[in-house]
């Protein structure tokens, strides 16, 4: 059952019900009961939750029709401002409304009984459909705009008397192209579209679950229907969905394919993180296997050190392991990955064997040193890894890999994303903060950790728990002068247990991509990555306690999450024996950071 305070329940009973485990918070204010499937009960509901929310607002462009949202789980709302808010699998999408919108009451009917609401009228929302720049109007299908045209035109009398109304409304908004587009949809019979010049069948874990389709121009997502939840949704209009545009090739590797397009840039490989198929050919949606643990790093490494076997790429005549690493990448079949720093997807076997993924299991990342005053990076992620483990946090399984022909050692890390074995039957996605937040990875350095926590607050399923761990996630990236900690090295792992059709899980994933950046060249002054409390550098436990309160937060439990961190680390230090050069320099960074922590 749905419950919003101050409606159905007050606030001392839906803080008793969460503390005895009945119910579960979802945002302030909005609660289920922990029994209830939390994503259907916001689907099924999302219009009272946006009356509830946002009572200016009224529903429009899909929205408005179906009086719910749009199959692909976004509700849209008419509004004075442009906002999106996340609560779990629910997107509600506010668009600035014109200057003179027409709406009309209606009823809506839930399993709370039935409440008033506003919506565009018939004829107001058929002009919303034409705005060539509005996710609203994107949403709504052919179809339903012919079914609304017709109404249109069964409501007025006739085709003419139809088109000067909407021209009317069109006129006090200043929607004339709209207007123009919307008359030639009325009195021209439709006609058979012409084939896109590109479509690419995307699956997810064997099954399709829509078409990306390129026009030359812009991008249009189709999601399949489909009652199980998936990981990808629409953004913009014209552009990539945000889910798949964080899988994208960047940095070293876009370097190597050098992509003539964005178009070029999507189609040019298949297989992507979180078992993700982009394909022109649907065949390769069911046929391509999905990733699943083999080998475990575990039963392979001693001391941090892998033990197996190594048969992947190597330097040889006149041709660099770099060299080497963009052969593989030649083929589509090789794995794409995000992340400027040069990697390669490899497969560890049951016997020990790591080998190019080309035609295996993706199960694990290599990061060799990229070299250039960056050869130690390999040896410092891993002591930052190992770090984190130690100050609680849960980080994946990693060792360090000896390279043939005398380079440096590389950093071998096991995928968390992909099933423990081939008899795991779960459906899992990792998705980034800038995929949640709904920006482009370009972005991915803009904005704050305070905002973060709000994207996060609006999915997990965890809330409170993954809050306090997200803030003491930005106290060890101080603590360590991690000045990479954006938005694209923070993200959420969701989990569809085998038989169920929703995220029942959606928790902060583990740490990674965590490195003392300061030990390297050109980066001795280095600072956060986002903003905490406005600032990104010199930060003190006040500080954190501003961004915590912020963020939901009491003073107390911040406080403490500083003070235990420095001790964790402190103790972990202690038990560390003498390292490499850039890996002493970060352990001297860490030690007079505790030290500016203690002291405030």
């Amino acid at each position: 059952m749905l419950h919003l305070v101050g409606e159905t329940i007050d606030k001392h009973r839906a803080q008793y019900g969460v503390e005895t485990g009945k119910l579960v918070q979802i945002m302030r204010g909005i609660y289920v009961a922990a029994d209830d499937d939390a994503d259907a009960m916001l689907f099924d509901h999302a219009p009272r939750i946006a009356a509830y929310l946002y009572p200016s607002t009224y529903l429009c462009g899909a929205s408005a029709e179906l009086l719910a949202p749009t199959p692909d789980r976004r509700l849209f709302l008419g509004s004075n401002r442009n906002e999106r808010t996340r609560l779990r699998n629910l997107e509600i999408v506010q668009t600035r409304a014109p200057h003179s919108p027409e709406t009309e009451p209606v009823e809506i009917s839930d399993s709370l009984g039935d409440f008033r609401s506003r919506r565009s009228t018939l004829r107001f929302r058929y002009l919303e459909s034409f705005r060539r720049r509005s996710e609203a109007g994107a949403a709504m299908p052919t179809a339903m705009q012919s079914d609304i045209a017709a109404r249109l035109v069964d409501t007025a009398g006739d085709t003419q008397s139809a088109v000067i109304e909407c021209w009317r409304l069109a006129e006090a908004n200043g929607w004339r192209k709209e207007a123009g587009r919307a008359e030639a949809f009325i009195v021209t019979p439709l006609r058979e579209a012409a084939a896109r010049s590109k479509t690419l069948h995307v699956g997810w874990h064997g099954k399709q679950v829509g078409v990306l389709a390129h026009d030359g121009s812009v991008w249009r997502w189709d999601q399949t229907a489909s009652e199980s939840a998936i990981p990808v949704r629409a953004g913009a209009p014209g552009s990539l969905p945000p889910f798949i545009e964080s899988l994208l090739p960047e940095g070293w590797l876009e370097r190597v394919l050098k992509p003539k397009s964005e178009l070029d840039r999507v189609a040019g490989g298949k297989r992507y993180m979180s078992n993700i198929v982009i394909s022109a050919n649907t065949e390769d949606v069911r046929e391509i296997p999905s990733d699943a643990l083999e080998g475990r790093l575990e039963s392979f490494a001693r001391d941090g050190v892998f033990t197996g076997g190594y048969e992947g790429p190597a330097p040889a005549f006149e041709q660099s392991l770099e060299d080497r690493m963009a052969e593989t990448f030649a083929f589509a079949q090789t794995p794409r990955l995000s992340g400027v720093q040069i990697k390669m997807p490899i497969n560890l076997s049951t016997d020990g064997l790591l080998r190019p993924a080309t035609n295996r299991a993706f199960t694990h990342i290599l990061k060799p040193s990229p070299g250039a005053g960056f050869e130690e990076l390999p040896r410092v992620e891993a002591a930052c890894l190992t770090a984190a483990r130690a100050c609680g946090f849960e980080t994946p399984a990693h060792a360090l890999i000896a390279m043939p022909g005398g380079l440096p050692d590389a950093l071998l890390i096991e995928r968390f994303d992909i099933r423990r074995d081939h008899n795991d039957r779960r459906k899992i996605a990792l998705e980034d903060m800038a995929s949640v937040r709904g920006v482009a990875p370009t972005e991915k350095y803009e904005g704050s950790i305070e905002q973060a926590a709000r994207a996060l607050r609006g999915v997990s399923s965890e809330v409170e728990t993954d809050i306090a761990t997200l803030i003491a996630r930005a106290i060890f990236a101080w603590l360590i002068a991690d000045g990479d900690l954006h938005l694209k090295n923070m993200a959420v792992l969701k989990v569809i247990p085998e038989g169920a059709n929703n995220f029942t899980s959606v928790r902060l994933a583990p740490v990674y991509d965590a490195v003392t950046t300061r030990v390297f060249p050109g980066l001795a002054n280095d600072q956060m990555a986002l903003t905490l409390a406005g600032k990104r550098n010199q930060l003190s436990s006040g500080d954190f306690v501003k961004a915590g309160a912020t963020m939901g937060l009491s003073a107390a439990v911040v406080r403490d999450r500083v003070e235990s961190m420095g001790l964790r680390l402190s103790a972990h230090i202690e038990s560390l024996s003498s390292a490499s050069g850039r890996v002493n320099q970060a352990i001297e960074i860490w030690k007079n950071r505790i030290r500016s922590a203690n002291s405030v």
